[in-house]
């Protein structure tokens, strides 16, 4: 039976790859451990530590209009190739009963 290894020791050696540049295989051979031991050790220790990166900064952002939406109206064209032109922001309902009395 192999021998429990205590959170605190697979730690260290966790740590201690993480800042050793090798790789995985060549850290395991080097410490006479299994690959796959190293591998769930480092998994688990990335996932109980705090994230190392800079913390995440959020910014200001100011939204600027496209060319399409800077129209002030829209315009539909049906199939019987009759052409309705509305303002922005009209009512859909009144739109689509507007097409569909086109389309009859």
């Amino acid at each position: 039976m192999a021998k429990q290894v205590e959170k605190p020791e697979w730690a260290r050696i966790a740590e201690a790859f993480e800042a050793s540049g090798q790789t995985q295989r060549e850290f395991a051979l080097a410490r006479g451990v299994r690959l796959s031991t190293l591998q769930s050790w480092v998994y688990r220790h990335r996932r109980s530590a705090p994230s190392r990166g800079e913390p995440v900064r959020l910014l200001p952002v100011q939204v600027a209009t496209t060319p399409a939406e800077a129209a002030s109206e829209l315009e539909v064209v049906a199939a019987s190739g009759a052409r309705v032109r509305f303002a922005v922001g009209t009512d859909v309902a009144y739109v689509a009963r507007l097409v569909a009395a086109l389309g009859r």
